[in-house]
């Protein structure tokens, strides 16, 4: 490098960010936004944020396996190193062709993402990154290395030193550092190391194979065996703590044949097909189970219409309030817990607020209920894609070791949107129609965001994530939900989710072998390769929409049109061969009950559910009539009987309020009560020959009498059938609960913009070289660009300079203190002074401004050469 370059080469990462472009700042802006929250003043401000331990932190949370990887062996390498350095820590002496052609991707990201900085003969990382990934004795390094012969040897005495040296043969010096040289240039000399290898026993070979790839670590006795000793005098092993050996970098690096990783991984793992069906089953599937999702979701509703269970103590729902709830939609808890999440998620459930505490139906449901089933099932995907509220996690364990509850705080994982849409996004890459092996789902985003945490990095050694970390669980929720809500069909993506995540139109597999017939089970599908996602801002509130709404467009056709009548069978059941009209379903609902669920409905009448019709205002004529009107098959003997029989016993007996009463004027009915045992505990005693006085309330007694067997019906003080039709419950106004973020949101390009255009300005005004004099303030350095401190001058000398400067055109440097107290620099050009004022083009906030010239600090000119 010439003595220019060297000179021109960045001295500091605010340099290096300095000579940046506005599209490569906004690179680096746009992948880590916590640098941009607040705005910095200048580039030094911003270099300063980029490289603090929770930023950086951060940053390496989000990079591929490859790009950490290539992170760690710079934090190997010398530094700086240079590319050629580290492609070789990376590809070894065989230099792997994969990672020849991907490391230049590494390098760049992580000079973008202001990682690494400096030209490709000196590359360096940041010091944070490095003290985080670089070796130390209690925290090895994710490569397994350990610390260097120098620094093993920085706490050992000059004379074991020598002695080492002349073990391998050197000549001795009494320059500790020019021994230490000596040492590390022997064990970085292949043909000399070989030879030195050589000369030792097969059990000191296998003591450093142990060690080879990690931890380089062992222990020793004081009086340690031949083999061992053999390794020691050479320095092959250096001490580090009494009984405490480690194997030294150069050493492991010539075991390694160079690598610093024992398994560099260039390419992502590719995403395998497990089967292929045709588009039109998965999309007919995914409708199917779209269609059941809206049926859950309301019943779930209906369930809790009157009010659902109670809010616990510390908010969600009890265990057995999940259970309870679990049998009512007959799912697993798991699912329901799901379920339940999806309708809080959405805004459609939420706690009344009242001193009894409930959860119950919001006003938003009755609005959802009125939309097309394309549109309410579209609210509901969206909803799901986007919350960070994760049911997967219901029945577990939270910090301070108390359940986590459906329903309940502490749900929240920010992380579950992303890798979501990015599940989803890996669906939409394979050919159409195919479905995932679920486990190369998994080691993709393994892939893609190897990284938990430095302490989970070092505490494993490597960059491997548990099978059982949070992001691997998530995806394995994702890939069930989906199912569970008709994102996908038979495991594919269908054509609504390729849409709500905005994907394109599938790509079609180029060939396939078909030996069980098209879409069958046994069709094999070309390994499906992806490329690294790009870093793009998410999609704002417009893009969703359009999405969810092109979703519920594509989703329509595929739902069949609601039926407006069922098919009654002589063993008093219905069977509804698709979804009903509204109307009907909720009429038939009260009339009957549903036995099973699935493509048909089928619905079971019984004493109790005409009864129940019976109580909400229905006469028999009503139920024969609307029978007849919505069946396509003859109403059956049987089912006219049962709602006859029902009608002529249902209001025979009469509870009113005395504390309560029963009335009949069959005598020989109540005789028959009185008979009967069971009807002992609600306390009856005969006031009159048609009247029977209880103890019980009317509810209970109400409830007991049917218990029995009979039909009792509820009256009025005057004697009127009281008709027991149940009122709505809802809930006040209730927002959707909001997301929360994974750290600060990603900027759109209008925040870029002008975030880019303040910090160049702010930087402008903080470089800028000056003039001496002029009253400087002590913050001057000595090459004249301006300090800390705000230039110092008086009042009729900031008044000349200004005055001069309008005249001439030039550009000034000055200090200004806001209202509030704020004190700032700024680089203007003063365009008029008249009243006390200064009106200028001030170059920091790239636009013209007044200014009180008492508010301003001191003046100085700038330099004949500033730029």
């Amino acid at each position: 490098m010439s003595t220019e370059e060297k000179s021109a080469a960045p001295r500091s990462l605010a340099e290096a960010l300095r000579v940046r472009d506005d599209v490569s700042l906004a690179a680096l802006l746009r992948s880590r936004p916590d640098l941009i929250t607040p705005v910095p003043t200048d580039l030094t401000q911003l270099a300063t944020r980029a490289g603090t331990r929770a930023s950086v932190v951060r940053a390496l949370e989000r990079l591929d396996r490859f790009a950490l990887q290539t992170a760690e062996a710079l934090a190997v390498a010398p530094d700086p190193a240079s590319y050629g350095e580290l492609l070789a820590l990376m590809g070894g002496d065989e230099q792997d062709p994969a990672v020849a052609a991907a490391l230049p991707r590494a390098a760049a990201l992580l000079r973008e993402q202001a990682l690494v900085w400096g030209a490709d003969d000196r590359l360096r990382l940041v010091r944070t990154a490095r003290e985080l990934l670089a070796p130390s004795p209690q925290h090895p390094s994710p490569t397994g290395l350990g610390p260097t012969v120098r620094e093993a040897t920085a706490g050992m005495s000059p004379g074991r030193i020598q002695d080492i040296l002349a073990a391998v043969g050197l000549p001795s010096t009494h320059d500790a550092v020019s021994a230490v040289s000596a040492l590390g240039g022997l064990f970085a000399d292949r043909r000399r190391m070989a030879a030195l290898l050589a000369e030792l026993p097969g059990e000191s070979r296998e003591v450093l194979d142990r060690l080879v790839w990690g931890p380089p670590y062992g222990q020793v006795t004081h009086d340690p065996a031949a083999h061992l000793r053999a390794l020691l005098d050479r320095g092959l092993l250096l001490p580090t703590a009494p009984g405490t050996v480690v194997l030294p970098r150069e050493v492991a690096l010539h075991l390694r044949a160079g690598r610093a990783h024992r398994a560099p991984e260039p390419v992502p793992p590719p995403v395998e097909a497990a089967a292929t069906h045709r588009p039109q089953v998965v999309d007919a599937t995914a409708a199917g189970q779209a269609l059941a999702a809206l049926a859950t979701v309301d019943e779930l509703l209906k369930e809790w219409d009157e009010g659902g269970p109670t809010v616990l103590r510390a908010g969600g729902l009890s265990v057995r309030d999940l259970k309870r709830t679990a049998v009512a939609l007959d799912v697993p808890e798991p699912v329901a817990a799901f379920w339940v999440e999806l309708a809080y998620g959405a805004g459609l459930i939420a706690s009344d607020g009242e001193a009894d505490e409930r959860y119950a139906a919001t006003p938003a449901y009755d609005e959802w209920r009125e939309l097309p089933p394309a549109e309410r099932w579209a609210r509901l995907a969206g909803t799901w894609l986007t919350a960070t509220r994760t049911p997967g996690v219901v029945g577990g364990r939270d910090a301070k070791d108390r359940t986590l509850s459906a329903l309940g705080p502490n749900l929240d994982r920010s992380a579950a949107p992303e890798v979501r849409h990015r599940v989803l996004a890996l669906l939409a890459g394979l050919p159409e129609g195919a479905s995932p092996v679920a486990e190369s789902v998994l080691a993709r985003l393994r892939w893609e965001r190897p990284l938990r945490g430095p302490q989970q990095q070092r505490e494993t050694g490597t960059g491997e994530a548990r099978d059982d970390d949070l992001r691997s669980r998530i995806a394995r929720w994702t890939l069930s939900e989906a199912e569970l809500l008709g994102v996908t069909g038979r495991g594919a993506l269908a054509a609504p989710g390729r849409a709500l995540i905005g994907a394109p139109e599938a790509p079609r597999p180029a060939t396939a072998t078909d030996p069980g017939g098209p879409g069958g089970p046994g069709d094999k599908l070309p390994v499906h390769h992806h490329r690294t996602p790009p870093v793009t801002a998410p999609p704002t509130p417009a893009e969703r929409a359009a999405a969810t709404a092109t979703a519920a467009r594509l989703l329509a056709p595929l739902f069949p049109e609601p039926l407006d009548h069922v098919l009654l069978q002589a063993d008093l059941t219905a069977v509804a061969p698709g979804p009903l009209e509204r109307g009907l379903a909720d009429v038939l609902g009260v009339l009957a009950d549903v036995e099973s669920k699935g493509g048909a409905t089928v619905y079971r009448f019984t004493p109790g559910s005409v009864r129940r019709a019976l109580d909400a205002g229905q006469s028999a004529a009503d139920l024969h009539a609307f029978l007849a009107r919505h069946s396509r098959t003859p109403v059956p003997q049987p089912l006219t009987y049962l709602i006859d029989d029902v009608a002529r016993r249902h209001g025979r007996l009469r509870v009113g309020a005395a504390s309560a009463y029963v009335r009949c004027d069959d005598d020989a009915t109540l005789d028959e009560i009185l008979a009967d045992k069971r009807a002992a505990g609600l306390g009856l005693r005969r006031l009159a020959p048609t009247v029977l006085a209880a103890q019980a309330d009317p509810a209970a007694l109400l409830d007991g009498l049917r218990a029995i067997g009979f039909a009792p019906a509820a009256e009025s003080a005057a004697g009127d059938v009281l008709i027991a039709r149940a009122d709505s419950h809802r809930t006040p106004p209730r927002a959707a609960p909001e997301p929360v973020p994974d750290g600060p949101p990603a900027p759109d390009d209008t925040l870029l913009t002008a975030a880019i255009r303040a910090v160049r300005a702010g930087d402008l005004a903080s470089t800028t070289p000056r003039k001496p004099g002029h009253g400087d303030g002590e913050g001057g350095g000595e090459d004249g660009t301006p300090g800390g401190t705000l230039p110092r001058t008086g009042a009729a000398e900031t008044l000349a300079t200004m005055q001069a400067a309008v005249l001439t055109g030039e550009a000034l440097w000055i200090g200004y203190v806001n209202a509030e107290g704020a004190a700032s620099q700024r680089v203007i050009a003063p365009i008029r002074v008249e009243g006390g004022f200064v009106t200028a083009y001030d170059h920091t906030a790239d636009e013209v401004r007044t200014y009180p010239l008492h508010r301003v600090t001191g003046v100085a000119e700038l330099a004949d050469d500033a730029g």
